[in-house]
């Protein structure tokens, strides 16, 4: 299983955007889906958006479509959240996640459907 760190959480004001990175070690994310979850004090890990690293295909939630894109960064073995039109109900701890499999267009949204955890990055934002 890849290792996984996330970086690029902060302090942002309401309307601001925030580049969040998922850097893989340990092997390629070859035959992995990537997905971010992000987690806001007392509420449940909430599944954002997710990337098949095989193909590119991506989804992202209705929360967060159209204001957030996943994306990845090949050569890198990294995975983008890029956070635009940031609103405080975004503030929360950002984690990323991989799954391997072989599948293309399952789009696994569960906490346990995903193997590998980073540590999560800070995302706070003032009003």
């Amino acid at each position: 299983q890849v290792q996984l760190v996330e970086s690029g959480g902060g302090l942002v004001q309401a309307g601001g955007s925030l580049r969040l990175s998922c850097l893989a070690s340990g092997g390629t994310l070859s035959g992995y889906h990537v997905a971010w979850f992000r987690q806001a004090p007392g509420k449940e890990r909430q599944f954002l958006a997710r990337l098949n690293w095989s193909d590119g295909g991506t989804y992202h939630t209705n929360a967060v479509r159209g204001r957030f894109t996943i994306s990845k960064e090949d050569a890198a073995n990294r995975v983008h959240l890029q956070m635009n039109s940031l609103k405080p109900d975004d503030a929360a701890v950002y984690y990323c996640a991989a799954k391997e499999t072989t599948s293309v267009t399952t789009i696994y949204t569960r906490e346990t459907d995903y193997d590998s955890w980073g540590q999560g990055t800070r995302v706070s934002v003032s009003s």
